[in-house]
């Protein structure tokens, strides 16, 4: 299972920049076929949030790929507390 999740960590950062430049170049295509500032606002809003959402899912296939999901605690009582 922890090869899986490590595969799939590799796709997850994979998909992180290809959605992100899917946005982007569909936003860019969007503004050049109706260039008012209703569009303009519209997509910028989506890109500037979806940054965000595309470094964590980044984030979260570089933390697969290195192994930090391959033991998850069963029970409250296994979590450290600093």
């Amino acid at each position: 299972m922890n090869i899986v999740k490590r595969i799939a960590g590799f796709l997850w950062m994979a998909l992180a920049p290809a959605a992100l430049w899917f946005l982007v170049s569909t936003a860019l295509q969007e503004v050049a076929r109706k260039p008012v500032t209703d569009t303009k606002i519209q997509w910028s809003v989506f890109c500037i949030v979806f940054l965000p959402i595309s470094v964590g899912l980044f984030l979260f296939g570089w933390y697969a790929v290195k192994g930090e999901y391959d033991r998850l605690p069963e029970s409250s009582g296994e979590l450290d507390v600093d």
